[in-house]
């Protein structure tokens, strides 16, 4: 679990906070449900229209992961493939069968029980890289939707401030009522800025990078199943693969 953007999330809250504390206001003054409600729900309603019912879909199965943050670890899988490799060396291809059946990941799986049933290895990386570009599509999108929100809340924010600042003008009558009613008016643009960007923003950017290193974790099998299926040694396999991945996301090699 990557807890990066829950903390990144309560710093930045507890950073405006501090804030109202720190100058003597009240937290209350900004807690208003007339603006909140129409910041939010405007912003999630015009995201839902603005693409499918399944793109939203999709984006709230992938909400969690913003938070998680999970990532398969590029160590542990390249010595997966490395033992794989290794396997498939002393037992032939076909015994690799029972690998693709204990596979989780679905890349994975199907590489091996396509290198088992005896796939071309120009037709299983046309085939693998179908896979990845349909996965990394849907990734991307769930992300997308996200950044769509952060760019719709600030309008929708000064949307209500026109409609706020408009009841203003209409009670020109009472100039005591004045101030806290200004004063009001402009919640709602707070709410767009804020919810822009202390959450829509930094979750569709996490779901990004999320996406972006789930495809380089797809990659990385892609290239480790075909070093297995042209039958490399074990070890060549593992420095091709450790090659691919940034030496600050790998754990040094025993010495």
């Amino acid at each position: 679990m990557d807890p990066a953007t829950l903390i990144g999330l309560v710093v930045a809250f507890g950073a405006l906070f501090g804030m109202f504390m720190i100058e003597g206001a009240n937290i209350t003054s900004i807690l208003l449900p007339g603006p909140i409600v129409l910041v939010f729900g405007a912003t999630i309603a015009v995201g839902i229209a603005s693409g499918t019912l399944k793109d939203a879909i999709l984006a709230v199965r992938a909400l969690p992961n913003a938070f998680r943050g999970k990532v398969a670890k590029p160590d542990e899988l390249i010595e997966r493939l490395v033992a794989i490799a290794d396997k498939a060396r002393r037992e032939g291809l076909l015994s690799l069968e029972e690998d693709a059946t204990e596979a989780t990941e679905p890349i994975l799986k199907i590489a091996l029980q396509n290198i088992a049933d005896g796939t071309d290895g120009d037709e299983l990386r046309a085939l693998l890289e179908d896979e990845i570009h349909t996965s990394s599509k849907a990734n991307f999108q769930a992300a997308k939707f996200f950044k769509l929100l952060g760019g719709y809340a600030p309008t929708v924010g000064i949307i209500g401030t026109v409609v706020s600042l408009t009841h203003v003008l209409e009670n020109l009558d009472s100039p005591e009522t004045l101030g806290p009613s200004i004063a009001a008016a402009f919640v709602a643009t707070l709410w767009g800025l804020l919810s822009a960007n202390f959450i829509w923003l930094p979750i569709g950017d996490k779901l990004t990078r999320l996406a972006s290193l789930d495809a380089d974790i797809m990659t990385l099998t892609l290239e480790g199943a075909l070093a297995i299926q042209q039958g490399d040694q074990p070890r060549l396999v593992r420095e091709h693969l450790r090659a691919m991945v940034p030496n600050a996301m790998l754990e040094p090699e025993p010495v």
